[in-house]
Parts: C-alpha cells; sequence; structure tokens
C-alpha cells in the first residue's frame, strides 16, 4: 500500500488516506448560507475518495467575510444546508472539516471575478473592515477599524459560538485560519500588529488571541475530535513572522490541544514568493519536529510527490488546492498510477475503475 493511502488517526476520528482537500474559497453564497453549489463541490470531492474534505474559509461573523459572497457559520439557519453536506460527504466515507475565519482588514472585498477590490463601507456589499492595528493591507486607501476590548470579546465569542454550529452541522474536523493575512494572522505577525496593549509587541502578546479562541472553542468542541490551525509559516519579508516563530508557536499549541498545524505561508503583505513544487513542504517538516502532526501544502500536484512527501515523514497529511479543482478524482487516480488498486471506488463508477 502507497503512504499515501494508509489510513491515519487522530482522537477519534479515521481518516481513510492522508490525501485533504484544502479550503478555497468560492465566493458564491448570499448571505454566508451554503448552496447546492457547495454540496456538489465539495461532494464531489468526497466522491473522488479525499479522505477529509475542509470547506472554504467560513466566516464566524458578517464582518469577517472576505466578500459578501463568502460562506458563512454565523447564524443558526447556516447549519440546516451545511448539514446536508457534511452528511453527504461522510456517507461516501470522506471527513468533512470546516475552516473557521475572520478576514480582519482583507474583508469587504468584491468578488475575484468582478475585480476583488475592497468595498468602501458607504457602498453597497460593503463594510467597516477591522483589525489589530490600523493599518491598510498593501496600497489600499481604507483604514482598518482597530479591535478595542470589546471588539476582541466579541470575536472569541464569535469563534465560539461558530464552533457549537460547526458541531451541530457534523462536521468532525475544525480549523482554525491563521494564516494568508487574515485576522488571526494579523494578530501574529509585528508588520500588521503595533499594538501596545497585552496583545501587541512581544511574541507571547501577539499569539494571545489565538490562544484565547483556542480556548474559547475547547469548551464546546469534544475533546475526541481533531483541531488543527493553519498558519503561514512566514511572512516571506524581513520583520514579519518567521519559520521559528512558527517553530515556536507550535511548541505551545502541542500543549494546547491543537492536534495538528497546516503549514501555509505569506499573505499578509505584498512580496514575491519563491514558487516552486512543493515550495512550502520544507515548513511543515520543520514544524513536525516539534512533536506536532502537521500537514503539507502547496504545488503538490503528483501523486508520486504526495506519496513522498508521507513516506519520508516531512508531514503527516498532504493538503491539495489546485489540483483537487482541476480533477476530483485524484485519488483514484493517484491510486492507480502508484499501483494501489485496492482503493475503494464509488459502486456507482466501479465499471470505469482501471484494471492491472
Amino acid at each position: 500500500m502507497p503512504h499515501l493511502f494508509s489510513p491515519f488517526k487522530i482522537k477519534n476520528i479515521e481518516f481513510k488516506n492522508r490525501i485533504v482537500v484544502s479550503p478555497m474559497c468560492e465566493y458564491s453564497s448570499t448571505d454566508g448560507f451554503a448552496n447546492n453549489w457547495h454540496l456538489v463541490h465539495l461532494g464531489s470531492r468526497a466522491v473522488g475518495g479525499a479522505g477529509l474534505i475542509i470547506t472554504e474559509a467560513t466566516a464566524v461573523s458578517p464582518e469577517g467575510r472576505i466578500s459578501y459572497g463568502d460562506l458563512g457559520i454565523y447564524n443558526d439557519e447556516h447549519i440546516t444546508k451545511l448539514k446536508e453536506i457534511t452528511d453527504f460527504i461522510h456517507k461516501q466515507g470522506s471527513v468533512a472539516g470546516v475552516q473557521l475565519a475572520h478576514a480582519g482588514r482583507k474583508a469587504s472585498h468584491e468578488l475575484p471575478w468582478n475585480g476583488g477590490k475592497i468595498i468602501p463601507s458607504t457602498e453597497t456589499n460593503g463594510w467597516t473592515t477591522l483589525a489589530p492595528s490600523p493599518i491598510p493591507f498593501a496600497d489600499e486607501n481604507i483604514i482598518p477599524q482597530e479591535l478595542d476590548k470589546m471588539g476582541i470579546e466579541k470575536i472569541k465569542i464569535d469563534f465560539k459560538t461558530a464552533t457549537s454550529r460547526a458541531l451541530a452541522a457534523g462536521f468532525k474536523v475544525i480549523e482554525l485560519h491563521s494564516a494568508h493575512g487574515y485576522l488571526l494572522h494579523q494578530f501574529l505577525s509585528p508588520l500588521s500588529n503595533k499594538r501596545m496593549d497585552e496583545y501587541g509587541g512581544s511574541f507571547e502578546n501577539r499569539i494571545r488571541l489565538l490562544l484565547e479562541i483556542i480556548a474559547e472553542i475547547k469548551q464546546v468542541w469534544p475533546d475526541t475530535n481533531p483541531l488543527f490551525v493553519r498558519i503561514s509559516a512566514t511572512d516571506w519579508t524581513e520583520g514579519g513572522w518567521t519559520i521559528d516563530d512558527s517553530i515556536a508557536l507550535a511548541k505551545i499549541l502541542i500543549n494546547k490541544g491543537v492536534d495538528l498545524i497546516d503549514c501555509s505561508s505569506g499573505g499578509n503583505v505584498l512580496v514575491k514568493i519563491p514558487l516552486k513544487p512543493g515550495y512550502q513542504v520544507e515548513f511543515a517538516e520543520a514544524v513536525r519536529k516539534t512533536g506536532i502532526l502537521t500537514g503539507a501544502v502547496g504545488l503538490i500536484t503528483e501523486p508520486k510527490q504526495a506519496d513522498d512527501i508521507i513516506q519520508s515523514g516531512q508531514a503527516d497529511l498532504v493538503i491539495m488546492a489546485r489540483e483537487m479543482l482541476r480533477d476530483p478524482y485524484f485519488p483514484l487516480r493517484a491510486a492507480h498510477e502508484l499501483g494501489y488498486d485496492e482503493v475503494k471506488w464509488p459502486v456507482q463508477y466501479e465499471r470505469a475503475k482501471w484494471h492491472k
């Protein structure tokens, strides 16, 4: 059996293989509601055989959305359709996970195919953005509102309440989005956090909100279910968050009930990233040496490449995005290319299965 197809258990949840569908924004919701697009998009990846399928960044509050088309989990009425989706995913033998997110200063944007520009709060589909410090992203001329203590408390409650809804919706894994320049990453990075209170300045202060949110959600999330955190392992620029910071954070998170760190990078400032196949895998490998489980991401597109990452011990899971958009059935194809014909196909597709 290829290492990529070895089952993997975290707490009480077992994944049938090491292939994970990465959170990918679809910008196809209205008022945060999931719809049939999400059912088909996520459901087809379950039919395709991925072990774990994580929803796109799912906003814990309306103002936490990247755009007005983002998926949300800030309303009890959101639960019904999400439960339909998780039920379908689980019937295919995959595990459903949700990425809980708040966009912070990167919120209130137009849909990407409409230009993706930030929308001022004075215009339709726009709202006031929030951040640890009043520093805009890139060259945008709209300055975010600096969060006060009351605003920070609300965000902690929003994450906790969203976790309760995620449980009711049938999700078995939660991933906290602390990467790509969104709110929790904004607090972590000294490039975007210039606060002078207990949430800014030192490393210990900048990680405080993340730790407090973890403590809040642990009050309602079962100890038997996995908790992931996605981080940007580096800001790729001087004066920013570094891989050494990520390693230090991992040593703390492993003692706070976090099971796995999803190691991405960048997104908090505009900077040229040296892209190449598997360019972020080294971050997952470095963080994994702390003893915490990791997921590797970043231009992973080939079955042997993915299998080698698991076999070599660089990561515990391979988390794939664009390749899973191009090929929802990547796991079935990967099994064939790796010579593993014992993988289970949906009975409806058996007649198309490859054979030796």
